[in-house]
């Protein structure tokens, strides 16, 4: 139910949920995303400005499968990463805005699509500060990661939408590929997006974001946006 405002500067829009990706979109991981693979790629001799450029916002297990040694037990070094990346949380924070936009959503419009599994979700936003929301796709939850819309299909589902009622907010070419191959109205998030796709908008943060929520003449819910 996405209705632009007239205009040629397209900045408001109303939906029924929100769809949230976690790292770079909520919370800012850089500093330990960018240690962890950084050690994986000293480990191999590997590129890392290669490896943090083509990773962003996918599975770590996909990741470990393109870049890793033929030999490599993709499954074990995969775990092995992800044991790093969850006893370390320093730098951690949440993106401005972030807090007060979730703390204004209904907890039942409201959910989290990560490639990070659910352990890993619950650790970061832990420590950015931020409550986990009640409906969450994390990886262990689908067969097929970001740029697939699985992800954002499974939790459009679950809050009982249509894609086309939601919003998704990413900031990672690969997520959000994810959103718009869903049908989802796609906001990108922060200085990492890449090209846009048509129709996509864009934000630094939530800074400047307002949100309210309303009924409309039927009585169902109505999240309004003005970015």
């Amino acid at each position: 139910m996405n209705h632009p405002a007239p205009g040629t500067n397209t900045r408001t829009f109303s939906c029924r949920a929100v769809l949230f990706d976690m790292d770079g979109t909520l919370v800012d991981s850089t500093a330990v995303v960018e240690q962890v693979w950084g050690e994986f790629a000293g480990r191999y001799g590997l590129d890392i400005a290669e490896i943090l450029r083509t990773s962003h916002g996918v599975q770590a297990i996909d990741t470990v499968r393109r870049f890793a040694p033929a030999d490599a037990d993709v499954p074990a070094l995969t775990a092995e990463l992800g044991d790093m990346e969850r006893v370390r949380t320093e730098g951690i924070v949440a993106l401005p805005g972030a807090a007060r936009l979730m703390a204004c959503l209904p907890a039942d419009a409201m959910a989290l699509v990560t490639s990070a599994d659910r352990i890993l979700a619950e650790i970061r936003m832990d420590a950015a500060g931020l409550a986990m929301p009640a409906t969450a796709v994390t990886a262990d939850l689908v067969t097929r990661g970001k740029p697939h819309p699985e992800g954002y299909l499974t939790a459009a589902s679950l809050l009982g939408i249509e894609p086309a009622d939601a919003v998704v907010f990413e900031d990672a070419p690969a997520g959000i590929a994810a959103g718009v191959a869903a049908g989802i109205r796609t906001v990108a998030v922060g200085p990492n997006t890449g090209h846009l796709p048509e129709g996509v908008l864009h934000v630094q943060d939530y800074t400047a974001v307002s949100v309210s929520v309303d009924a409309d003449a039927a009585g169902r819910r109505v999240i309004s946006f003005r970015l």
